[in-house]
C-alpha cells in the first residue's frame, strides 16, 4: 500500500518586501542627515528621486489600461459602467467643494501672513508654472488622445481611462469571441504588476534621493518663517482625514478608516519619501481588488479619483491664497472667498495635466481670478515641497475612502473578504500584486 501524502501546510515564507520598505525609512533618515550635513552635496542627488518616480509614472497606463479592460470587458451591462462613472464623479466634486470649504474656515482661524512683508523674488518662476496650466476647453479636448497609443506614450492618466473604456466596451460588444483577447489582458497584467514589484525595490534609493535634495535645498530658514501655515495645514489635512472622510467611510460603508489607512501604511510610506501620490497609484489598484472591490469599480473609480478628488490639493488652494492675500495686506472679504471658492473648485479639476499641480493650479487660479495676488505665490515655493507631501497623502487617503464607498453603494464590495484582510488572514501578495484564485472568468455579454 502506498504511504498516503500528508497534509501538513508548509510554513510561509517570510515576506521580503518587509525589510525593502524598513530600508526605505532607514534610506529618509540617512538623506535628511546628509540634506543637513551636505547640503551642497544632497542637492545633486535631485536625480534619484525624480528616477524613481518616473518608474513607477512608466507602469501606471498600462496597469490603468488592464484594469478597466478587465473590469468593464467582464461587465455584462454597459449601463453599470456609467452608474459606477456617474457616482463617482459627483461624490467627487462634494467631497472637493466640502475640503476646499473647510480650507477657508481654517484660513480665516489662522489668519497665516498677517505682518508679513513678502519677497516673490521667484515669481518668474510661478508664471512660467501657470502658463502650464489649461482652461476648462483645453482640459476637456486634451483627454482626447492624438492616437490610439499615444496616451500610453505621453503617459496621460484620462486619455488611457478614455481608451481603455473604449476597448471594454467593444470587447462587451464582440461577446464570446473577445473571450481570448481579455485572457490575454488578464495575462498581460500579471506581466505588468510583475515589473512593478522589481521596480519597487528601487525604492530606498528613490527615496534617499529625493529627501536629502529637498532638505539640502530648504534647510530649516524656511520652515521657521512659515510655520503657521505649514502645520496649520498639515492638521487640517489630518482632521479632514481622520474626522471627515472617518465619518463618511463609516456612515457610506461601515469601514473602520483606521483599518482601511493601516492597510495602505507601506503606500503612504511610498508617498511620504516621493510627495508624489502617482508613485502609490498602481499598487492601490491592486490593493482595492484585494480588499474585495470589483475590478470593475476599481478601475474606474481611482484614476479618475486622481484627477478629479484632489482633496489635498483643494485645501491647499484656499490657505495658501487667504495667506498670500494677508501676507500682501490685501485680505478678502467674505464675498471674495465666496467666489474664490466656486473658482477654485473648477481650477481644481484642471490639475489633472499639470505637473507640480499644487503650485502651478494655485498660480493660475489667482492670475485669472486675482491677479494682483499672483507675486506673492513665489514665496511659498519655499515650502511647497513640505506641503506637497501632505496634498499628496490627503490625496491618496480620499481616493482609497471613495473606493470602497463606491463599491459599496453599487454592491460590488465583497466586505467578507476585507474582513479577513484587515484580520491578516488573507495578506497582500507583493510579489505578484494579483490574486489569482480571486480573477473573474472573462464571460462578455453575448452580442446581439
Amino acid at each position: 500500500m502506498p504511504t498516503p501524502p500528508t497534509t501538513e501546510e508548509t510554513p510561509r515564507k517570510r515576506d521580503k518586501t518587509h525589510y525593502l520598505y524598513l530600508a526605505v525609512i532607514v534610506a529618509v533618515l540617512l538623506g535628511i542627515l546628509v540634506g543637513f550635513l551636505f547640503p551642497g552635496f544632497a542637492k545633486g542627488l535631485k536625480p534619484l528621486g525624480d528616477g524613481f518616480v518616473n518608474l513607477i509614472k512608466m507602469m501606471i497606463s498600462p496597469i490603468i489600461f488592464c484594469t478597466i479592460v478587465i473590469g468593464v470587458g467582464s461587465v455584462a451591462k454597459a449601463a453599470k459602467v456609467g452608474k459606477v462613472g456617474v457616482m463617482a464623479l459627483v461624490y467627487f466634486i462634494v467631497m472637493s467643494t466640502f475640503a476646499l470649504a473647510i480650507g477657508l474656515v481654517v484660513g480665516n482661524i489662522l489668519h497665516p501672513g498677517e505682518g508679513l512683508h513678502l519677497n516673490p523674488a521667484d515669481v518668474k518662476s510661478v508664471q512660467k508654472s501657470a502658463t502650464g496650466a489649461e482652461g476648462p476647453v483645453d482640459f476637456l479636448l486634451h483627454i482626447i488622445p492624438k492616437t490610439l497609443v499615444s496616451a500610453f506614450t505621453e503617459g496621460q492618466v484620462l486619455q488611457t481611462l478614455l481608451v481603455a473604456l473604449l476597448v471594454g466596451f467593444a470587447l462587451q460588444k464582440l461577446g464570446a469571441k473577445g473571450a481570448p483577447i481579455l485572457r490575454g489582458v488578464e495575462h498581460l497584467q500579471r506581466l505588468v504588476f510583475r515589473v512593478l514589484a522589481m521596480i519597487m525595490w528601487a525604492a530606498p534609493i528613490g527615496a534617499f534621493g529625493a529627501i536629502a535634495a529637498v532638505v539640502g535645498a530648504t534647510g530649516w530658514a524656511a520652515l521657521k518663517s512659515l510655520a503657521v501655515i505649514m502645520i496649520g495645514f498639515y492638521v487640517t489635512c489630518l482632521v479632514f482625514v481622520f474626522v471627515i472622510l472617518g465619518i463618511v467611510l463609516w456612515l457610506g460603508a461601515r469601514v473602520n478608516i483606521w483599518h482601511l489607512l493601516r492597510y495602505l501604511g507601506r503606500e503612504f510610506l511610498l508617498i511620504l519619501s516621493t510627495s508624489s501620490s502617482e508613485s502609490a497609484l498602481p499598487r492601490l489598484i491592486a490593493k482595492m481588488e484585494h480588499l474585495g472591490v470589483n475590478k470593475s469599480v476599481v478601475g474606474i473609480t481611482v484614476p479618475t479619483g486622481y484627477s478629479f478628488n484632489l482633496d489635498g490639493t483643494a485645501i491647499y488652494l484656499t490657505m495658501a491664497t487667504l495667506f498670500i492675500a494677508a501676507a500682501q495686506d490685501e485680505p478678502l472679504s467674505l464675498g471674495a472667498q465666496i467666489g474664490l471658492l466656486v473658482f477654485m473648485i473648477i481650477a481644481s479639476k484642471g490639475a489633472a495635466g499639470v505637473s507640480g499641480s499644487g503650485i502651478a493650479t494655485l498660480a493660475s487660479g489667482l492670475q485669472s481670478h486675482r491677479p494682483e495676488l499672483v507675486n506673492g505665490v513665489g514665496f511659498i515655493l519655499g515650502i511647497d515641497r513640505f506641503m506637497s507631501e501632505a496634498r499628496a497623502l490627503t490625496n491618496f487617503a480620499g481616493n482609497a475612502v471613495a473606493t470602497v464607498l463606491i463599491g459599496n453603494w453599487t454592491k460590488e464590495f465583497d466586505r467578507e473578504q476585507a474582513q479577513r484582510v484587515f484580520a491578516g488572514q488573507a495578506p497582500f501578495d507583493e510579489a505578484t500584486m494579483v490574486d489569482e484564485e480571486r480573477q473573474p472568468d472573462p464571460e462578455p455579454a453575448t452580442a446581439k
